[in-house]
């Protein structure tokens, strides 16, 4: 009910006013009559006067009363909302009243729903605001050590002079110590200029058209595509061994068993790998390792049926696969018959193995490694701000130079070798000169390997095994070739540290052939000499009479030198005796 229908019902505002006194407490006041309606009490008279006069009067008449009457409804509806408004404030409980209040709720409920609606629409016609960037990625970026430090100031010293030695020999290195080492380990991964994302391509289907090299664990890349995995891109997808599988180590040639393979995916550190095929060396464990490195890092030796058959021979590898720290893991269906060309599988891939690790150290099948991993990590990556460190050759330092000596040591096939360097001579391979610096060598001494596992090194190490797995497995050749074309691309460097600081944290062994010939050549045991006849006055203890008594006790035979130098004694005072005649 509305107030203009209220106003017709009660035939007058001074009706309603007094319908509204007799509820509305609060309201006390009376409304008095309006100029209108005084005006139109006088307005009536007069119009009735002058109607009968004239023919017009009646028209005139309903066209002023139709006018009053509209202006009058007019105003009265104005006035009974406000009289609405007012009756809805003070809460009035009557009928009459409680209809305008729910006229007046519905009202606002249907304004406020409109806007509510009008509200909804705009939010939903608006596009939402762009989610905030990710952050950048944390990056290691370096450190120096703290001024005054012992290693700011390390000089190497002068080689000693002895003319005698002039091989390579170990020279000193400022480590620091463990703990500090771990302190500095860094939080997040190094930098990866221009590649950030490495896939590897796994071929279900083995292609072999190619126009040379390439094997069925590697694959058969064309030139093309060797060309391509050159240009550094952001995100790349190469050859990288294991290309018959989808996991490394499954069905794909250089197979590891499932145990092993979870093992191998435990390590989200630091490891430390080595190998041996064909039984070619001895197991060395490695010494001065720290409790918190062997706590933490992952020591792993690969090795083939053969090797594994000889040390349950000897009674060396038991049901537990651990030798020492060595966590000895069989390696299946070699994809190679030469076993140094397996080698370089562990060697080169070990990021594909070990898909969580963080850092690596490779360690050729020969050598006994002498000094903490983090302590190496320390000095030759972090402290550096490297990804990859390699030690160079202690003599050899040109591509063409070592080429020459692998011939002449029958390392392997000339004309391979030959081939190779001719190929590498058309892409531009020139002999290393001063024009190459600061690279300070093109030949690496590769038996130790120290790296990060970042997308760049990781692609490094890729390209230079598809090298191997193409040419000859002398990675020595090859590895200048990988290393200058992603440094035209990229700002990427390589740590060739000094080979006399490699042979300080660790210590060469011969192969098993040359420690069995030297087994032949000395006999394995040594028995004292036989006794002289004793005299009858002496007599023997056989208790507490030692080996070394029986052996300080037996004639020494005299050098030539000393019996030189008694003759000549004797000669001088038989000299001198016959002076001394002939002058008396």
């Amino acid at each position: 009910m509305t107030g203009g229908s209220l106003g017709l019902r009660s035939g007058s505002y001074g009706a309603l006013d007094k319908q509204l006194n007799n509820v509305v407490s609060p309201i006390q006041t009376a409304r008095k009559p309006s100029k209108m309606m005084k005006e139109k009490d006088y307005l009536f008279p007069w119009i009735c006067k002058f109607v009968g006069r004239k023919k017009v009067g009646m028209l005139l008449l309903c066209v002023v009363s139709a006018a009053v009457f509209l202006w009058v409804l007019y105003v009265g509806k104005g006035e009974d909302t406000r009289e609405g408004q007012q009756i809805q404030r003070v809460s009035i409980n009557n009928s009459i009243v409680m209809s305008f209040r729910e006229s007046s709720a519905e009202d606002i409920m249907d304004n406020s729903s409109s806007s509510l609606a009008k509200g909804i629409e705009t939010s939903s016609s608006a596009p939402p605001p762009p989610p905030p960037p990710p952050p950048p990625p944390a990056l290691f970026l370096g450190y120096t050590l703290p001024p005054g430090h012992p290693c700011n100031n390390f000089a190497l010293p002068p080689p000693p002079a002895d003319k005698k030695r002039t091989g390579p020999r170990p020279c000193p290195v400022c480590y620091l110590p463990v703990e500090e080492a771990v302190a500095l380990m860094p939080n997040a991964s190094s930098d990866s200029p221009v590649l950030k994302n490495l896939d590897y391509i796994y071929e279900e289907n083995l292609r072999r058209e190619t126009e040379f090299g390439g094997s069925d664990f590697g694959g058969y890349p064309t030139l093309a595509q060797r060309t391509d995995s050159f240009d550094i891109r952001e995100s790349m997808r190469v050859h990288c061994g294991f290309v018959g599988g989808i996991k490394p180590g499954r069905n794909t040639g250089f197979d590891i068993n499932d145990d092993d393979l979870h093992d191998m995916e435990q390590c989200r550190g630091v490891v430390v790998a080595s190998a041996i095929f064909g039984n070619f060396d001895v197991i060395n464990q490695p010494s001065n390792i720290s409790d918190y490195a062997k706590n933490t890092v992952c020591f792993f030796m690969f090795i083939d049926e053969e090797t594994e058959a000889s040390l349950k021979e000897a009674g060396i590898l038991e049901s537990s696969k651990k030798i020492g720290l060595w966590r000895i893991i069989v390696v299946h269906n070699l994809p190679y018959k030469d076993a140094r060309r397996t080698g370089k599988i562990p060697k080169l891939l070990v990021h594909r193995m070990f898909p969580n690790a963080r850092y690596s150290l490779w360690l050729d099948g020969k050598l006994e490694l002498v000094v903490d991993p983090y302590q190496l990590l320390e000095r030759f990556l972090w402290r550096k701000n490297a990804t990859f460190a390699i030690s160079r050759h202690y003599k050899r330092f040109d591509v063409f130079m070592e080429a020459d000596a692998n011939k002449a040591a029958g390392k392997y096939d000339n004309a391979s070798i030959d081939f190779q360097i001719d190929f590498y001579v058309k892409e531009g391979l020139t002999p290393y000169s001063e024009a190459k610096l600061p690279i300070t060598s093109d030949v690496p001494e590769g038996c130790v390997i120290i790296r990060e596992h970042v997308p760049i090194s990781n692609l490094f190490s890729c390209l230079w095994f598809n090298e191997v797995d193409r040419f000859t497995s002398r990675d020595q050749i090859s590895f200048s070739t990988v290393r200058d074309k992603i440094m035209a691309k990229t700002n990427w460097t390589i740590n060739m540290f000094l080979d006399c600081e490699r042979r300080n944290f660790v210590i060469q062994k011969y192969h098993r052939d040359v420690l069995e010939q030297k087994a032949q050549s000395v006999p394995m045991a040594v028995h004292p000499p036989p006794l002289p006849p004793s005299p009858p006055f002496a007599v023997l203890n056989p208790v507490n009479d030692s080996l070394s008594d029986r052996v300080s006790s037996l004639p020494r035979k005299a050098s030539p030198r000393r019996n030189r130098e008694r003759r000549s004694r004797r000669h001088r005072k038989v000299a001198a005796g016959t002076k001394d005649n002939d002058l008396s």
